[in-house]
């Protein structure tokens, strides 16, 4: 069982954008939109956040993200009314870029307390800079999936690595990013048709580099 999360916001179709996203991220994790008012209109509702984190907990406990500053009061006052207010905990974090990070660490096994610091950490720039270190594995790969290594690909990579004992990079010309950070892959901004070099270093290297390897042939599981 993962950790559940719930999406406070104004909006309900906000909301369902967001879990939509990230559901094609996470495909195994609870993701419960709790957004605008019950008859439509814009605005935050205590009920409905209420039942959407009874839905979201399977057991392992609750993240809960919001957008604007009344709906933290809205995710605050719901989770200070629960029996066991301990099990869910609001994460201070963007909407969008904290849920994505947020799912991607509960689908790889995080603890709440996991799943929280990932959305935290969201909410600072992904690190791009080339750490240099002195020669690890590396390999050449060209992506030929259609949309390179944005939102479901980069989230592939980040899980198919999770595992391993492996440290692993992604270069895109002069910019580096960590590859078991959905949120820095994606930022390269690589795209469909761009020769990116990856490299790996730790016990098990060699098996990093052929799991990206196999995805970038496979097309990340995408139609060819």
């Amino acid at each position: 069982m993962s950790v559940g999360l719930v999406l406070v916001s104004h909006s309900a179709k906000l909301a369902e954008g967001v879990a939509e996203v990230a559901a094609q991220m996470a495909p195994d994790v609870t993701i419960v939109p709790a957004g605008g008012l019950p008859g439509g209109g814009i605005g935050t509702d205590y009920d409905s956040v209420v039942a959407a984190v009874q839905r979201a907990d399977s057991g392992s406990g609750v993240v809960l993200l919001y957008d604007l500053g009344s709906a933290q009061m809205t995710a605050e006052l719901a989770v200070e009314s629960l029996a066991d207010p301990g099990a869910v905990v609001v994460a201070d974090a963007p909407l969008v870029e904290g849920t994505v990070a947020a799912a991607v660490a509960a689908q790889n096994g995080a603890d709440r307390a996991g799943v929280l610091e990932a959305a935290s950490a969201a909410a600072a720039p992904p690190e791009l800079a080339a750490t240099a270190e002195p020669a690890t594995d590396c390999v050449e790969l060209t992506l030929t999936n259609e949309v390179g290594l944005h939102a479901r690909p980069a989230a592939v990579l980040a899980r198919s690595l999770a595992a391993l004992e492996a440290e692993v990079s992604v270069r895109l010309g002069d910019q580096e990013a960590d590859a078991h950070s959905v949120l820095a892959l994606m930022a390269l901004g690589a795209r469909k048709g761009d020769r990116i070099q990856v490299r790996a270093g730790g016990p098990q290297a060699a098996e990093a580099l052929r799991v990206v390897q196999d995805l970038v042939e496979d097309n990340f599981g995408d139609p060819a």
